[in-house]
């Protein structure tokens, strides 16, 4: 019925699973997300990130090139090595499984003309984001605790986009014509440090509050570039708006509204 949404779900490491419900609903655009987002440096990442980030693709890719369809969006990651070259390495387990999803992708485009576009999306932040490991969340919570959050130097810098512009960049992605077979960088093009992002958090909660770093060690061969910006200019016609001070105000303010038992708290014990 008009207005309905109907929702299917399926194991996208099986691929049976998978070609069943691509065939079932025949997609016009197809926005592949779904993925293991760790970028610990752990052995027992290895084989969660392959069957979750790299075999889950390949059965995606596969079913949709078996129906065809419109376009497809492949979420890819900043993570992937940049400059590639016959000895570059990759930093992570979720890199290398990201990276070779990135090169499937290309195969799927120009072998089986699947019209696949592939966005390199970097470092997403915002309100209700659910790995709450992750830097943004992990402080914001444990600061509204009243707790001191235990980080690492904070020297390395990411460029940070705010997740309305990443939404926004998918939604063109996935709409504009003419860039099927490209990748591209969606990110602000700006490097903050995770002390800058860490202490502009503690500022916005209170000012007041301790932020401890050095206690966790800083990872191996974190990767440190900002985005390239020019093919969301030139092509997408798009520019992020978010700088990111004004992103983490924004979702600062939604995490003390949706726990404002934490907010009370951490004023109680201060």
């Amino acid at each position: 019925m008009p207005g309905r949404t109907r929702w299917w779900q399926a194991d996208l490491r099986d691929f049976e699973a998978v070609q069943k419900v691509v065939q079932a609903v025949r997609p016009d655009l197809v926005f592949h997300l779904a993925s293991h987002v760790a970028g610990s440096r752990d052995l027992a990442l290895v084989l969660p990130t392959f069957y979750d980030n790299l075999a889950s693709t390949v059965h995606l890719l596969t079913s949709v090139a078996d129906v065809g369809c419109r376009r497809i969006v492949l979420a890819c990651s900043s993570e992937e090595p940049h400059g590639v070259n016959g000895e570059t390495a990759v930093c992570s387990p979720y890199a290398a499984a990201k990276w070779a999803s990135s090169m499937y992708g290309r195969m799927f485009n120009e072998l089986y003309q699947l019209p696949v576009v592939m966005p390199r999306i970097f470092m997403t932040y915002g309100p209700d984001q659910k790995d709450t490991k992750k830097l943004v969340p992990f402080v914001t919570l444990g600061l509204l605790r009243g707790e001191s959050p235990k980080l690492s130097s904070g020297r390395r810098r990411a460029d940070w986009i705010y997740i309305d512009d990443v939404a926004e960049g998918l939604l063109r992605a996935a709409t504009v014509p003419g860039i099927e077979g490209c990748s591209f960088d969606l990110g602000t093009g700006v490097l903050a440090s995770v002390r800058e992002i860490a202490e502009r958090i503690a500022l916005l909660v209170d000012p007041a509050a301790r932020l401890v770093f050095g206690e966790i060690p800083d990872r191996r061969f974190e990767q440190e570039r900002p985005a390239d910006t020019s093919f969301l200019l030139e092509r997408l016609g798009y520019e992020p708006r978010t700088p990111w001070q004004n992103g983490l105000e924004v979702t600062v303010g939604w995490y003390r509204e949706q726990f404002p038992e934490l907010h009370n708290a951490s004023l109680r014990s201060s």
